[in-house]
């Protein structure tokens, strides 16, 4: 085994590892946290494939959008502090039933398919090329995701709004009607 190989396994543990701890965290701020790490072992992930713009683009997109607008609407909302409610055994037992079908299912697909490295030629990821493969509308283009990210930034900042917004039927104070 080789350097690069264990560097690939400590990223993927750190993805893993955070992931599984960001679900199953009791507190809600300590989830927003792990799921902050594992999604800068993403990033690190693309460094390591040396991907760097693609790197960038997830740690100021999804690190520095994302998770500090979920962040920001914790801390608005006042819940920083409370334990998320216990998850009822039927939901336990339904997610594992899951996680571990999808485990399976992507054993047969590496099984079933491979990956065998057939291509010797080199990997373009230059910023110019990757611009011109996210802004192409041809078949091969990616305009639909990269919009498709531009609407999920915009619907995370709605729901942190909506989220950070109180209640005013409580906090409204009553209007004095006297007639003079």
């Amino acid at each position: 085994m080789n350097i690069s190989s264990i560097i690939f396994y400590a990223i993927s543990a750190l993805i893993l590892g955070a992931g599984i701890l960001a679900v199953t965290s009791v507190k809600i701020f300590r989830s927003a946290i792990w799921l902050l790490f594992s999604l800068i072992g993403i990033a690190a992930l693309y460094f390591w494939m040396q991907v760097e713009f693609i790197a960038a683009i997830q740690i100021v997109v999804y690190v520095g959008g994302i998770v500090i607008l979920i962040i920001f609407s914790i801390f608005l909302t006042q819940q920083s502090g409370k334990d998320l409610p216990k998850p009822a055994i039927s939901k336990m037992v339904f997610s594992a039933l899951a996680a571990l079908f999808g485990i399976a299912f992507t054993f047969n697909l590496i099984n079933h398919y491979g990956f065998d490295n057939t291509s010797s030629a080199p990997f373009n990821a230059s910023v110019n090329e990757i611009g011109m493969q996210m802004l192409s509308t041809s078949s091969h283009g990616f305009i639909l995701p990269f919009e498709v990210v531009s609407m999920l930034l915009l619907a995370s900042m709605i729901g942190c709004i909506v989220i950070a917004m109180k209640s005013s039927t409580s906090d409204t104070i009553p209007l004095n009607n006297k007639k003079d």
